[in-house]
């Protein structure tokens, strides 16, 4: 029997994290929530911070557990340790796993998981006294720009935010509005619509492309880390190519100070590691400077960070 630990994750929303496995694991592209097997010596606690580090780079808090769950598969038996945890980060930097995605409680049972999963799943629900009542997608048109702001202000989730995503190609001012709205003082304006730039970019990135520029430059101003996490993502996932000269200098500054900075979240970290060492194919000047600041890393940051750093420190110089 392998104890194995795992996390109910919620957001500020009351959503629930779950992510997908890759197509050559066991239980291939089934959905999961997110943990991993305990180490010798490792309490069940340690176990799941340290995963949810490792895979997620997200901080969580624990705050409560459920009752262990075994499930006998063909080739391993499990106990499946699950805990309930809350987190104030909504994006997830994927190690392991091929996607994740939040969903309302009520949604679970609707979830293709793995067989143990389904268990955790159903003894979740009823310790909130919540049954599933899964609701099917129904498309919705996008009101006009004048609405568009109270459509992101009161978004329930992800699926409103790819609901908004989907709809640039009728309207790409869509886009637009939304960068505006991502330099907002109401931060949990900015915030929305930054993370919603990010689904536009997921769905249509040759639609971020003209704006990439824009983006790059506004960085030294944000003081609003989640927008910040939001640009340097979408920056991580798009062709620097696309990216003026310039604004390269930039981007490079501001993720130099990031991973510098003991106070930056983890996956603003992971994201400015990820576009440094994309920068070095064009500029090699900057390998040993991120080597560098990669090896001051490892005596002080987070496990996910240390291991996201060994793996680049390795590719730097093949």
């Amino acid at each position: 029997m392998i104890d194995v630990t795992c996390a109910i994750i919620r957001n500020e929303d009351d959503e629930i994290l779950v992510v997908q496995r890759g197509e050559y694991t066991d239980n291939a592209l089934k959905w999961e929530f997110p943990g991993g097997k305990v180490n010798e010596g490792e309490s069940f606690e340690e176990c799941i911070a340290r995963e949810i580090e490792e895979e997620l780079s997200i901080d969580i808090v624990i705050c409560g557990k459920l009752p262990d769950t075994q499930y006998y598969y063909a080739d391993k038996s499990v106990n499946l340790i699950p805990f309930i945890c809350d987190t104030l980060d909504e994006m997830p930097f994927l190690s392991e796993h091929i996607d994740f995605k939040w969903i309302e409680a009520e949604q679970l049972l609707s979830v293709d998981f793995s067989e143990a999963d389904v268990a955790v799943a159903e003894n979740y629900l009823r310790k909130i006294g919540k049954q599933s009542s899964y609701k099917s997608e129904n498309k919705s048109v996008l009101p006009d720009n004048n609405d568009l702001k109270g459509m992101i202000t009161g978004m329930m989730g992800t699926r409103d935010a790819d609901r908004i995503a989907s709809s640039v190609t009728d309207d790409p001012q869509i886009i637009l509005n939304l960068i505006e709205y991502s330099f907002s003082d109401d931060k949990k304006l900015a915030f929305r619509s930054s993370w919603t730039l990010t689904k536009v970019c997921d769905i249509f990135p040759e639609m971020i492309h003209s704006h990439l520029n824009r983006l790059s430059e506004s960085l030294p101003q944000i003081t609003n880390e989640s927008v910040q996490r939001s640009f340097l993502r979408i920056i991580s996932l798009s062709d620097l190519n696309k990216i003026g000269v310039k604004q390269h200098g930039i981007i490079a500054d501001i993720c130099f100070q990031s991973l510098r900075s003991g106070f930056s979240a983890i996956a603003v970290r992971a994201y400015s590691m990820e576009i440094l060492y994309r920068l070095t194919v064009t500029y090699p000047e900057l390998k040993n400077e991120l080597l560098a600041t990669i090896n001051m890393l490892q005596g002080e940051s987070s496990a996910g960070i240390i291991a996201r750093g060994k793996q680049i420190a390795k590719k730097l110089f093949i």
